[in-house]
């Protein structure tokens, strides 16, 4: 897609004119670095103790619970701070 070292604002609004609904991330400050009322898409932050896939895995329902009900312009957390 061409994405490849795209900041945040500008990834966003990439995503929604591609017609992307959900953003899926670790980032935990993305949601206090910008708006995403405005944004068009949903972000669900993944919070473990790293970016590992071990770590990740076991947060995949909570994800798949969160997107049921996310909306644009919502940020969910799933999973626990370290």
């Amino acid at each position: 897609m061409g994405w490849t070292g795209k900041e945040n604002g500008e990834l966003l609004a990439l995503m929604c004119g591609a017609g992307f609904e959900v953003l899926l991330t670790v980032d935990q400050n993305l949601r206090h670095q910008q708006n995403l009322a405005v944004s068009g898409v949903a972000v669900v932050v993944m919070v473990a103790p790293s970016n590992r896939l071990a770590d990740l895995v076991p947060l995949v329902p909570g994800v798949e619970a969160a997107l049921g009900s996310i909306r644009p312009g919502d940020a969910v957390e799933v999973g626990n701070s370290p």
